[in-house]
């Protein structure tokens, strides 16, 4: 494998895997910390468009390398270089594979089985995995024990999750923090996805409430609630720094680590009053 990169994130210039950001808890107290990166990195082969993925921003090369061995696209002996570019929405890996690999690719087309809530396959460009969305519009305000007792219902909401321990949900709650919705799945992205379907197929005015997951906030979840015009996301784990990004953009109130009466906002505080 001629020609590879060191590694080294200064050197290819790509982000840091981690971001500082500024945040505060629900009593108002302003706090700081990292939240991990998460940019789309897309994977081309000879020229050709294969797939982008949402990754940590780090050692992007072995991630190039190890999916494409173990994607079955081409062997190791096979890869005879890759190289890093950065662009202004996202990182692309250049893969150059031999040409009877690069054959057998083209002529299989992209068949990559759907990952567990991965949230993105079919995606082949960054412009498509990072959507623009219209802020949300919804006048809701909501009390911090509200988003508390929701957190606390959706844990007792979880017929599935309690027999198997591996399984993730997502509630659509009222403006009191009453789980209204609540689906499970082993994918994050696909219990949001139930539970949306779900507000759509009953008619629900999903912007008079929001949504809680048992997982952390990645963009991909920001982006399906903006979608639905929902005005706040809370998870139960941190969020990624283009979730908040994107959440800021979006005009969402994004909590993370709720856990108990505690949490962490992210952005758009103002929609919050403690009770």
């Amino acid at each position: 494998m001629r020609g590879q990169g060191s590694g080294s994130r200064p050197a290819l210039g790509y982000s840091d895997p981690t971001v500082a950001h500024a945040f505060r808890d629900l009593s108002g107290k302003e706090l700081d910390g990292q939240l991990a990166a998460e940019v789309p990195v897309a994977l081309v082969y000879n020229g050709r468009p294969h797939v982008v993925m949402m990754c940590t921003p780090a050692d992007l090369e072995d991630f190039a390398v190890g999916f494409t061995v173990t994607e079955g696209i081409a062997a190791a002996a096979d890869i005879r270089r890759t190289d890093v570019v950065k662009y202004a929405r996202g990182i692309e890996v250049q893969v150059e594979i031999t040409p009877a690999a690069a054959d057998a690719l083209a002529s299989r087309g992209r068949q990559l089985t759907g990952r567990t809530g991965c949230g993105l396959c079919g995606v082949e460009t960054i412009g498509e995995a990072l959507r623009e969305v219209r802020p949300v519009s919804s006048s809701l305000r909501l009390t911090t024990s509200a988003i508390a007792r929701a957190g606390k219902a959706l844990g007792e909401r979880q017929p599935l999750n309690a027999g198997t321990h591996a399984i993730h949900a997502a509630a659509w709650c009222d403006a009191a923090g009453e789980p209204q919705v609540v689906r499970e799945d082993v994918g994050r992205h696909n219990a949001l996805d139930k539970t949306l379907g779900a507000l759509v197929r009953e008619g629900r005015a999903a912007h008079e409430g929001f949504v809680v997951v048992t997982s952390r906030a990645s963009y991909e979840l920001v982006q399906k609630v903006a979608i639905a015009n929902i005005p706040l996301l809370a998870a139960v784990s941190r969020p990624t720094a283009l979730a908040v990004q994107l959440a800021t953009d979006a005009g969402i109130t994004l909590v993370g680590l709720l856990r108990g009466e505690s949490a962490n906002v992210y952005t758009h505080p103002g929609r919050l009053r403690s009770n």
